[in-house]
């Protein structure tokens, strides 16, 4: 068994492919709307889906935005420098929502960001942990 992606449903594909492309420097790997359905579906990762999980963005043409609940918790990304990663948001026009620094209770170094249907993605820094 291995994991392939992780479903996210956003109002707003435009603004979701430019924050994990541009702000999060993943790559387009496919996309394919279905008219009938009403839906698009574009997937983005650090690599090739036959070599790397990914990540699935759904967008349902209809609805605009979605309430996130109180289950989801987040996506994590190995960066670097989680305090240069938080840098480069925020100068890409990104929400940092925790900032860089040791995690409660450990010694991980570990930031948070959020996409523009405000998903949580921890950065944890190389090595850290």
């Amino acid at each position: 068994m291995r994991l392939l992606h992780t479903m996210l449903r956003v109002g707003d594909l435009d603004a979701s492919l430019r924050f994990y492309t541009e702000v999060l420097g993943m790559r387009l790997l496919r996309r394919t709307d279905y008219p009938e359905g009403r839906f698009t579906l574009a997937f983005v990762g650090y690599g090739d889906e036959a070599d790397h999980t990914v990540i699935e963005l759904t967008h349902n043409w209809d609805t605009a935005r979605y309430e996130l609940g109180n289950g989801y918790g987040h996506i994590a990304v190995e960066v670097a420098d989680a305090a240069a990663a938080c840098d480069q948001v925020r100068a890409l026009g990104g929400k940092v929502t925790r900032e860089a620094g040791p995690m409660k209770h450990g010694s991980t170094i570990i930031a948070f960001v959020e996409d523009p249907d405000g998903y949580k993605i921890e950065f944890i820094q190389r090595g850290s942990h």
